[in-house]
């Protein structure tokens, strides 16, 4: 097992607003499509490749939630140029870029448009 980690889910109540959302904080192209009457928006990555990877979802079964399980998305080479975003974007930043430590890097908590609470990480 390479990753533990291999394929992520977030809720949207709201999956343009979703989306856009997304799009805007980490200043990409979301491809969208629909599955199985789930409306998928994807994050970059390849899983064939072994990337990881995932989406922004909308359907019956996805609630958005601020408890539960956390997804520390990738906050690139430093990680206050994606948190520096989420204010204008409509979400709130929960905790700052805190340094763990000199091995590990920051991190930071974000609460996204939707109400799901997410992390970020980056080495800087």
């Amino acid at each position: 097992m390479a990753n533990a980690l291999n394929w992520f889910e977030i809720p949207a109540a709201n999956f343009e607003r979703a989306t856009k959302f997304y799009s805007k904080i980490f200043q990409i192209e979301m491809p969208v499509n629909n599955m199985g009457g789930i409306d998928m928006a994807f994050f970059p990555g390849d899983g064939m490749k072994g990337e990881v990877s995932g989406a922004v979802c909308f359907g019956e079964m996805y609630q958005p939630s601020d408890s539960g399980t956390m997804v520390y998305l990738n906050g690139g080479a430093d990680l206050a140029k994606v948190l520096g975003r989420v204010e204008g974007a409509g979400g709130k930043v929960v905790v700052p870029k805190t340094k763990i430590n000199d091995e590990v890097g920051y991190f930071a908590i974000f609460m996204d448009s939707e109400g799901n609470r997410v992390a970020l990480h980056s080495m800087g």
